[in-house]
């Protein structure tokens, strides 16, 4: 097996010293260029590693993540939190008379490697870690301010490592209900998106779909509950880091609550291919949630690719050189992989304990070489195909047949699966008593959760380390089995090559059967070279350094998410009272995206009824002078909107004008050079020929080539190809210029555009005292322009000039004003010559 090409192997990165220089140096050009920044970074997680209780004994160490409770008969009783009911206990009980519960808080262990990368940050800002409490054990009535109390002492809740901390972290708790806790995350993120983003597609399609639904508020309904709770403790100039599946829709939301938060989200598990991807019935949802973040991160590129690919493909949105462009807004998309601590590892791996423990493991299997793998009891983690490749390398090297043994440790998962431990259980018995003897036990399957001193002895005394997951997004025991091999064996490991650290950890063997002879048979010499390269890796990408490389990754960003201009809405107020104190008013209007919304088929966008009726009622006041200016040709303008005799028109960016009250177009390029068009639409055919969908269309003065119908990524190639020919080899020797549209290549006379229009416009009534003129696209950016120049000539001021573009408040445009959608400009313009502006529903 081998790896993607496209997935190159990660570059070294920065030491953990020189991240933090950098982090503090961009922090500091923040600071001189007047940016607030907090010092304090926000973690959402799905859970705290926190267990709560009401002093009912020590619940250290109890695995992660958190059980959600049960679903409960819809007549069940509840207390009014909606908490799970437990059975009576004495110290329940005596919290029921108690008007301070007694709460008791202990460490939740699980997810070592996100939460000691969250917390090696505290070495330089303050840390506020967001997350589920959990289920609480709790007997109805609830005391009345036992939430209170609970998150008052989360708030001040100290782990065992926090203490160490330079800088404090504090914890806050989200409160979920158990039906929501439930379908949260045992519904859609185990039943959906679990399987999904490891390519199980066939758990996903057995769920009925009102399950679906069901699940999917749910889902929706912790989302909102994550983000409010942010939305709570936030501080202007904070760093938001978002963590995994469960909270995908937490950008989004948040941004909706905190426009200018700066937003990361991280993604630890793999993302799937487009292909897969789409399958998901609320794929849409899920892209638009996280791409409300400013930075989507991942932990290989190919998982950032999919990612991308699944935006241009699902959503429609055009990618951009680094991550996703939606209506001018970029979200940046990196990837950057997760480590372990290694300095910890390294240290609990020489505890005093786990010395005998290895001596006893030698002397139990003396004379034997010992394969370990250790995973969690889930179909993705493909102990199945691992013991299948044990057996077919028993049946293949007979040599081997008592003298190697296979230990897997298998650690209970959340939700249990009979049939997967049944399956398992199976094969192992048919393995040991197709090769095994009276005296002799091939694999040795130990189901439960071993101690961490049991677990760094059983690495460190491996002859090999089989970790073979079907997909997996960072699995960390590959790195912990180096750090512990690195003072004893120097042993080889065996990686899949569908992990998300293989591109790494390159000096992994990949492969099973045949592979394991070669590792059990290698020389030291190449296990020591082997052994080098990966310990490097996994003490240089650690997961210190990947939170450093986050944080440095947000910082990086922080200046173009200020720099960019925040185009205010559009005010109805103000623009309306403008409008009923002029005398002459100029109305001058883009037609796509603008009156209409974008279609795939050009010929389809005709203008709604609203639109028709704001149009004819604007161009029945005679002190109304409206113009519509499109690239259309002159045909599609009176074929559609032609019968409104008092509307004058500009087609095809300006080639074309006919005056209100008049039929007859007359050509403003008629005396230009327009021989360039035979030779433009010979290319434009060649690149048509080879990408399926698109299609040219043909206007008196322009040519457009058009590939929204094509596939996204390849029309976009094509695209970029086809505009490096016509820049290159004919714009330099022809009058003409090349303008990317919306999925679409123009070419059209250098002399004339939609600028030039607004020009002759404002000169031919400069008596006009209010003016709205509005686009949605790069054309329309030359009437903005015009607009700003020839306003100052005619002494128009800003207050009479409303010139709005059709996207994002952080859209980059000249106008002076914005709107989300056409629907909004409908609306207005319905909203001048309507008493009471109505709504539009295009």
């Amino acid at each position: 097996m081998t790896l993607d090409a496209r997935d190159p192997p990660i570059p070294l990165i920065e030491s953990l010293d020189e991240l933090r220089v950098s982090v503090d140096r961009l922090e500091r050009e923040h600071a001189a260029k007047g940016v607030t920044l907090s010092g304090r970074v926000i973690h959402v997680s799905h859970y705290l590693p926190i267990v709560a209780a009401l002093n009912t004994g020590d619940q250290s160490g109890v695995p992660t993540p958190p059980k959600t409770p049960d679903r409960e008969p819809a007549d069940a009783l509840e207390g009014p939190t909606g908490l799970s009911p437990i059975a009576n206990t004495p110290d329940a009980a005596l919290a029921l008379n108690d008007v301070s519960p007694r709460w008791t808080l202990t460490h939740r262990r699980g997810h070592s490697a996100m939460h000691s990368g969250i917390r090696s940050l505290s070495a330089t800002h303050e840390q506020v870690i967001i997350g589920w409490i959990g289920a609480i054990h709790l007997h109805p009535p609830t005391p009345i301010n036992s939430e209170l109390l609970l998150d008052q002492k989360v708030a001040n809740y100290k782990g065992p490592d926090d203490a160490l901390d330079a800088k404090p972290v504090s914890y806050a708790s989200v409160w979920l209900d158990d039906a929501t806790a439930h379908d949260h995350y045992e519904g859609y993120c185990k039943a959906t998106l679990w399987p999904l983003f490891h390519y199980l597609l066939w758990q996903d399609v057995t769920t009925e779909l009102p399950a679906e639904d069901k699940d999917w508020n749910a889902y929706v309904r912790a989302n909102e509950a994550y983000a409010k709770r942010v939305a709570e403790v936030y501080k202007p100039g904070d760093l938001v880091w978002i963590h995994d599946y469960h909270c995908l829709l937490v950008p989004r939301f948040l941004r909706q609550l905190i426009p200018d938060a700066y937003i990361g989200l991280f993604v630890h598990t793999p993302f799937p291919s487009s292909e897969v991807f789409r399958c998901l019935p609320r794929r849409k949802e899920i892209l638009d949630g996280m791409l409300g973040a400013n930075l989507v991160c991942f932990q290989t590129y190919s998982y950032a690719r999919h990612f991308s690919s699944s935006c241009v493909r699902v959503c429609g949105y055009e990618s951009a050189p680094s991550g996703i462009d939606i209506q001018g807004v970029i979200t940046t998309v990196m990837h950057c992989p997760v480590g372990i601590d290694a300095g910890r590892v390294e240290k609990d791996s020489h505890r005093p304990g786990i010395a005998p423990k290895m001596e006893t493991l030698r002397n139990l299997y003396q004379g034997k070489k010992i394969i370990v793998g250790r995973d969690k009891l889930d179909v993705v983690k493909g102990i199945l195909q691992k013991m299948r490749a044990f057996e077919k390398f028993l049946r293949d090297y007979p040599q081997w047949r008592g003298k190697v043994v296979m230990i897997q440790v298998t650690s209970p998962a959340l939700s249990d699966s009979p049939k997967l431990e049944r399956q398992l259980s199976e094969i192992v018995a048919h393995i040991n008593g197709e090769y095994g003897s009276l005296d002799f036990v091939p694999v040795h399957h130990y189901h439960q959760v071993i101690k961490k001193d049991e677990f760094y002895a059983l690495l460190s005394v491996a002859d090999l380390a089989l970790i073979t997951p079907l997909r997996d997004g960072m699995n960390t025991t590959c790195m912990e089995y180096v750090i512990c091999q690195e003072k004893t064996k120097k042993s080889p490991l065996i990686l899949s090559e569908f992990m998300g650290i293989s591109p790494n950890m390159t000096h992994a063997l990949q492969g099973v059967a045949s592979q394991i002879n070669y590792a059990l048979t290698m020389d030291e010499s190449e296990k020591a070279s082997r052994q080098t390269a990966l310990y490097d890796i996994a003490r240089t990408h650690t997961s210190h350094t990947w939170a450093a490389v986050l944080l440095k990754m947000l910082l990086s960003l922080i200046e173009n998410h200020n720099t960019a201009r925040k185009t205010p809405e559009l005010d109805r107020v103000l623009l309306k009272s403008k409008y009923l104190s002029a005398k002459r008013r100029l109305i001058m209007l883009d037609y796509d995206g603008t009156l209409t919304p974008i279609v795939k088929t050009p010929s389809m966008a005709v203008p709604p009824l609203p639109t028709l009726e704001a149009l004819e009622k604007l161009s029945k006041d005679p002190r109304n002078i409206v113009y519509i200016i499109s690239g259309r040709d002159g045909v599609f303008l009176d074929q559609h909107l032609g019968h409104i005799s008092q509307i004058g028109f500009s087609a095809e960016h300006g080639c074309f004008v006919k005056e209100r009250g008049t039929s007859t177009w007359v050509n403003l390029s008629e005396a230009l050079d327009m021989s360039w068009m035979s030779e433009v639409k010979e290319i434009f055919e060649y690149y048509t020929e080879r990408t399926t969908g698109s299609f040219i269309e043909m206007k008196k003065s322009s040519i457009t080539w058009h590939f929204r119908a094509s596939d996204p990524e390849w029309g976009l190639f094509q695209c970029k190809q086809c505009l490096d020919l016509l820049e290159n080899n004919v714009a330099p020797k022809r009058p003409i210029e090349v303008l990317v549209g919306k999925m679409n290549l123009e070419v059209r006379p250098v002399a004339i555009n939609k600028g030039e229009i607004a020009k002759r416009l404002l000169y031919t009534y400069p008596d006009a005292e209010f003016v709205f003129c509005a686009g949605d696209d790069k054309t329309d950016e030359d009437m903005f322009r015009a607009l700003g120049t020839v306003a100052v000539e005619l002494f128009l001021s800003s207050s009479q000039v409303f010139s709005t573009s059709v996207g994002l408040s952080s859209k980059k445009t000249l106008a002076s004003w914005h709107v989300t959608s056409p629907a909004e400009i409908v609306d207005a313009l319905l909203g001048l010559c309507n008493d009471s502006p109505s709504r539009s529903n295009l």
